[in-house]
């Protein structure tokens, strides 16, 4: 059974390291533990993981955030995976730092790559773990907080946020949407 996991973030040095960037940030851990590497291909970074029978193609658009559901349709499409099987990470402002929120379907809550990803794909019924990146910003400041670094507090605590997430993604790809939710939600 196959699975696309498609972490959202923007390419580029300047965005490495942001609030914005989690979703690749996760993928990133995910892929090191599993000592395998990103390969840049049509529309992603593209790597395979293997975790009990399953094969999970792990994906880091190249399309910019707003572009997202470019390489979300292509490799669902290369790789004949069903939506069901499709689980997008990425950072959430309603969500205090840290905090998970796993849904099967939902709103774009704002987020351009899910709106574009929506939008390409005509659904929002497809399955998403949110982080919470907080909105400790003041009027008008959204942008540079959301595209700015960690701060040190937050970054001390990043690894084992970002762990349980790659655990989530595991579980999720392993056990499905209804126990994952139950086991990693508000965690």
């Amino acid at each position: 059974m196959k699975y696309l996991v498609v972490g959202l973030g923007n390419i580029g040095a300047e965005y490495h390291n942001t609030r914005h960037n989690i979703g690749f940030t996760i993928l990133d851990a995910l892929a090191s533990a599993s000592s395998i590497f990103f390969d840049t291909q049509r529309y992603a970074s593209i790597c395979t993981l293997k975790h009990k029978g399953r094969t999970l193609i792990l994906a880091k658009p190249t399309t910019y955030m707003n572009l997202s559901g470019k390489a979300v349709q292509y490799w669902m499409q290369a790789e004949k995976i069903p939506l069901e099987n499709v689980l997008i990470l990425t950072d959430d402002l309603s969500l205090d730092f840290g905090k998970i929120r796993i849904r099967g379907k939902g709103s774009d809550g704002g987020h351009n790559g899910l709106k574009h990803i929506n939008q390409t794909l005509n659904t929002n019924e497809y399955t998403r773990l949110r982080f919470g990146i907080g909105n400790q910003f003041s009027n008008g400041k959204q942008v540079d907080y959301v595209l700015g670094q960690w701060t040190s507090e937050e970054e001390r605590f990043l690894p084992e946020r970002i762990d349980l997430c790659c655990e989530a993604i595991k579980s999720f790809c392993s056990v499905g949407l209804q126990h994952t939710m139950n086991n990693f939600n508000n965690k």
